[in-house]
């Protein structure tokens, strides 16, 4: 698995807007160099290129994974594709011999996620995902709150999500679009801070009056999560005015006590002081920390898979093996929300 190197050699494949927020961090890393750009629109790809002074460098440009691997001698793949490519690129990839560190979600079904799994152990390269939101120092936090005790233990963690994009483009033609697109991201941050395995899931999801999506731009979700802790999400793409951030509002309670944290800088914690006959009284929990990542957002990311890949440290926290579990609680809450019943949760 590791490479005695000392540059990662990568082709980007998908140069649509997404890739934009890869090489912004990449150009930062010394040990990194983008080699390659795929693409079936090669405009795209050659407009990029030009944005990002890559091709001063002679940068390959093609339409091809494999031969764009070939033509370069890769070490790894970057995937900005649609989900519906997440597959083919990952597969095509994996059997050219490169790692592989893909945008999420892995795939759009988990029968698929579950063959590139298998594809990435079959193969002892490093299969890793974009889930940007575990390298935030807000989350670092919260999650460092929660685990400390001052709380209690943990049995309930709720998670608002409402804003309205007007997006444009594949989102807005998507069947359970938010379940689909957006959710992977707010249900990987629940396990994330609690650490907890989905066990079972119940969810609805609706597409309210006025919404410019085709399908599902609403959904609640109630899962039950290992250690009896219970995660409910509720969502929309179609809440114009008073939005939440992108990472969610968060309530976190606690035997002793709850935590809110709204998903930027707005944190707060309560817990009992002193009984009472009927309401106990609370006194206030200092929440400061020094907390503090070296590098956040897809530069977090991006830096561990490449430390991982060069170096051998630890595996990354996005590793394949484990985002599964976050794309399994999105494929059972579609399915519960197809069926209308409570689905456990497989891998």
């Amino acid at each position: 698995m590791v490479q005695q190197k000392t540059k990662l050699r990568a082709v980007l494949v998908g140069c649509g807007g997404i890739a934009n927020a890869w090489l912004g961090p990449i150009d930062g890393f010394d040990d990194v160099e983008v080699v390659g750009l795929v693409d079936l629109n090669l405009a795209a790809a050659e407009k990029l290129a030009a944005e990002h002074g890559l091709g001063e460098h002679g940068v390959y440009i093609g339409e091809s994974v494999s031969a764009a691997v070939k033509a370069t001698g890769a070490d790894a793949v970057f995937d900005c594709t649609v989900p519906a490519a997440h597959p083919s690129v990952t597969l095509e990839a994996l059997e050219c011999g490169c790692h592989v560190l893909g945008e999420k979600p892995m795939a759009e079904s988990l029968n698929d996620a579950r063959k590139m799994v298998a594809a990435a152990e079959r193969s002892g390269k490093v299969y890793a995902v974009i889930q940007n939101r575990r390298y935030m120092d807000s989350i670092v936090r919260f999650r460092d709150l929660l685990a400390s005790g001052e709380i209690g233990s943990l049995h309930t963690l709720n998670a608002d999500f409402y804003l309205g994009p007007h997006f444009g483009g594949f989102r807005e033609e998507m069947k359970h679009v938010l379940l689909a697109d957006m959710a992977i991201h707010s249900f990987d941050q629940g396990r994330f801070l609690t650490d907890a395995d989905p066990v079972s899931v119940f969810c609805l999801d609706w597409n309210p009056p006025g919404s410019w999506f085709s399908h599902g731009a609403s959904a609640v979700a109630i899962f039950k999560m290992s250690d009896g802790l219970v995660f409910t999400y509720r969502g929309s793409w179609c809440a114009q005015g008073l939005s939440t951030s992108w990472e969610c509002d968060w309530r976190a309670i606690g035997t002793d006590g709850t935590a809110l944290w709204d998903g930027g800088e707005g944190m707060s914690a309560e817990r009992v002081s002193d009984g009472g006959e009927s309401m106990h009284e609370t006194s206030t929990v200092d929440t400061a920390s020094d907390a503090s990542l070296e590098h956040t957002g897809h530069a977090g990311v991006i830096r561990d898979f490449v430390d991982c890949v060069l170096h051998g440290v630890p595996l990354p926290q996005t590793i394949c093996t484990d985002n599964i579990k976050s794309l399994a609680m999105v494929d059972s809450a579609i399915e519960s929300a197809e069926t209308g019943g409570w689905v456990d949760i497989k891998l």
